[in-house]
Parts: structure tokens; sequence; C-alpha cells
């Protein structure tokens, strides 16, 4: 039995000068699309660099589902031989989406204008996720959605037999609300729109525009308006997937808070909607270079060097929210070996994701000898310096990847080690952490009472 199948507790110890080059794999964000939209196309879409964990490998078998054809060829090309807008075929059985949320919510939308059926399953941590958010617009397409009280999964939905395009205000920001829609949009005659008040990640906009969708955007009074034409033809298209920035944040925080450490991180998506981690970081005074910036995709990428830095702590102002969402967990870490105190406000949605995070950080963290405020929407990390913070604890993770990645990355610089109950969800997003970690001088392993 591999060791990945049952609780696998890890521990992380003091480490001193990371050194090297970390190759993050592709962007989780546009690995999903890549596939989902791939399926909605008539012919072949190739896609290079395809983030090969769990999460997105639930989803390029929910294609299959679909009935899109999807296979890896030998040189690590994902090829897919899409249906077209309209064209899914109703699924044999229950499609399990593992712990995305992403998969589940972006899977949802591209179905629902289309007469199907469709079950999606999901594992604990996903179970308890809310889907209203998803399935109220859906239902204003014509689409029925039947599940648990929340709803939450198991949930079924019965696309629309004769789709209506619709017009919504997002109530909270969230990409996966935005997309879900939008990829609707695509089944349904006429416009359908979608207004956001902050604007999160815009990687659907972008990658709709490349596959020949027509889709406008109009700044007003009430934010941002995303308009779609709907029944395009959507043109296949050869896809290199930028490396996440969100997985990228492990390696670069963990640099910033372990002595001596110079570390080069290339080819990192800086799409403006997801990167606000980086610029926080660069407002405390971490030593983080941007190197060789370019284009791939239509997406900004460029180069990191980041070596240790003496940080201080900072206010991050509430409209960044949406564009570092993931990444609160680790900022907390940093926050932590930072000097003063570092204010994070407008992260409630942290409340909702594959754990409460806001909670979950505020617990281990606490543990750990850091002062930690949280209310709904905000948390307040009173930083104890670069030598400051003693670990010491074991660490639940609660099926969480970010939580693990980020108590994992702590321990590299604590002076006690710091122990997680379980690495498996990691394998969700970032599947070679520990082997990546590890390479750059990482003292990271199994604990040896797994």
């Amino acid at each position: 039995m591999s060791v990945y199948n049952e609780p696998t507790p890890m521990i992380s110890q003091k480490s001193k000068n990371l050194r090297g080059t970390a190759i993050i794999p592709g962007d989780k964000s546009i690995s999903h699309r890549s596939l989902i939209l791939g399926a909605m196309c008539v012919g072949r879409t190739k896609i290079t660099g395809l983030l090969e964990g769990q999460d997105v490998l639930d989803t390029a078998r929910a294609m299959e589902s679909f009935g899109a054809q999807v296979e890896r060829s030998s040189d690590g090309v994902w090829l897919v031989d899409g249906v077209g807008v309209g064209g899914f075929s109703e699924p044999k059985r229950a499609i399990d989406c593992g712990n995305s949320g992403t998969g589940v919510r972006l899977m949802m939308g591209s179905m629902a204008t289309t007469p199907i059926t469709a079950t999606f399953l999901g594992d604990e941590s996903l179970s308890k996720r809310p889907m209203a958010r998803v399935t109220d617009p859906l239902r204003l397409f014509g689409a029925q959605c039947y599940g648990r009280a929340g709803p939450k999964l198991p949930l079924t939905i019965v696309g629309a037999e004769n789709p209506v395009p619709i017009r919504y205000t997002v109530p909270v920001p969230s990409a996966q609300v935005k997309s879900s829609i939008l990829l609707a949009g695509l089944n349904s005659p006429g416009q359908t729109m979608v207004t956001e008040q902050e604007a999160t990640r815009d990687h659907t906009e972008r990658m709709l525009k490349g596959f020949g969708a027509v889709i406008n955007i109009e700044k007003n009074q009430n934010g941002t308006s995303i308009i779609l034409d709907g029944q395009p033809e959507l043109k296949c298209q050869n896809i290199v997937v930028p490396r996440d920035p969100s997985s990228a944040a492990f390696p670069v925080c963990s640099a910033l808070i372990v002595e001596g450490s110079d570390i080069i991180v290339p080819n990192i998506g800086l799409n403006p909607t997801r990167a606000g981690l980086f610029k926080t970081l660069r407002e405390m005074g971490a030593n983080l270079d941007y190197q060789n910036t370019h284009e791939e995709g239509g997406e900004p990428v460029a180069d990191l060097r980041v070596q240790f830095s003496n940080l201080n702590g900072v206010e991050v102002p509430p409209e960044r929210a949406a564009s570092m969402i993931d990444e609160y967990p680790i900022l907390a870490v940093v926050a932590s070996f930072a000097n003063g105190k570092t204010i994070m406000r407008g992260i409630k949605e942290l409340r909702v994701k594959e754990s409460d995070r806001i909670d979950a950080m505020a617990r281990g963290l606490s543990q750990c000898g850091v002062q930690v405020e949280q209310d709904i929407d905000m948390m307040v990390i009173h930083g104890r310096g670069p030598d400051g913070v003693m670990g010491g604890i074991t660490c639940q993770t609660f099926l969480d990847h970010r939580i693990a990645m980020a108590f994992l990355c702590m321990g590299l610089a604590t002076k006690k080690p710091i122990e997680i109950d379980d690495y498996r969800p990691v394998m969700t997003s970032f599947p070679n952490f520990q082997e990546l970690m590890v390479a750059l001088g990482a003292n990271l392993n199994i604990s040896k009472t797994h």
C-alpha cells in the first residue's frame, strides 16, 4: 500500500540556505479551464504544462464522462477531442470531483444549459462547501438543481432544455461563480451578462476570447460587467499553461523566512488578478525581484528571484483580497516572522474554502506562540521577528492542502519542528511539493511516527 493511501503525518524542521531553482507545476485554474473549454470545442485542443494534480485529473475524467476524448501523450502533452458547445452527453455514473471546488463549480456551469442530467460527488471537505452561490444563477438559466440542504454535495443538476440568457450580479467576489455563469452562457441564445463589484481572477474571460467567443468587458458604476454572446463555435487551441502563482507562494515565502536563502522560481504567472501576494510581500520589504518578464498564452509571466528578508508587518487592503485569496494562509506564516503586526481584512471568503482557513491558521499559529486576533472578515497577526517563533506542535490540517503546506513551510524557520497530521491533501494541487522543497534544502520528511 502506498504511504499516501492513509493519513500521512509529515514533519518540517529548521533549515538554512534554501538554494536552487524551483520548477512549479502548471496553474491549476488555467488547467481546469483548458480541459473544460477544450471539451466544448469541435476538434483537438493540445495542452502543454497541465497540472497533473488530483483535482485536475478529476476534471479530465469528468470531461470524458461528458463525451470528450482526453488523453496524455508520451511527451506529456494533453490532447482533448471536444464535442462542441451544447454537445455534452449524459454521464453514465456520478462524477466524483474529489476535493476540487473549482472543478465542480465550473463543470456545473458547463453542462447546466444542455438537456442532460449529472450528479456530482466530492470528498468530505468538498461536501461541506456551499453550492448555492452557483446553483442560484444556474436555475435562472432554466436548470434544476437538487442536493443536500445548503445545497451541498451530492448534488444533481438537470440541464435546461430551453435555456435563457441571464443578467446576474455576483453577490460575493468569486471567480468560480463568474466562470460557471459564463460557461452556462455559452449554450444560451442571446447575451449573458455577469457583473462583479470587485475584480476576481479573469482567466475565463481571457481564455474564452482565445477560444473564439465574443466577449466584451465594460466598466460601470456597479463594477465590471462581462457580456458574452451565446452559442459560438469555439476554436481549438494549443495552450501552454503558465506555472501556478498560488503554488509558487510556498517556496517563495519559505525563502523569505529561512535564513541564507536565495532561490529562482521561473515562469510564474503574474496575471494582475492573481499577483496580490507578491505585491504585499514587496510592501513588507521582501527581496523579491521579477526577471525575464514576458507573455505566454495571453498571460504575463516572469522569473522570480527571492532572498531571505527582514520583513515588517503591513495592512493588506481589503480590495486586494480577491487577487490573493488562496495565499492568505502562507501570508499568515510570513507575517509571524515579520516585525510588527499584519492586518488582513475583507477575507471572509476564507471561511468557506476547503476548511475555515481563518480559524485553522489562528489555531495553529497560536499554538506556535504567535498572537492572533480574528473576526468573521479579518485576521491580525502579531509578528515575532525573524527568529522568534517557537513551533513544536502537531498541526491539524482539516484536509486542506494550503493549510498543510503553510505549516510545513513554517516549520522550516521555527525553533522547534512542526508536524502536520496528514500530507495527502497536498497531492490535489502540488504533487511534487515535498520533492521540490527538499531539493532546495528544506528539512521535510514523513514523520517517523507514521
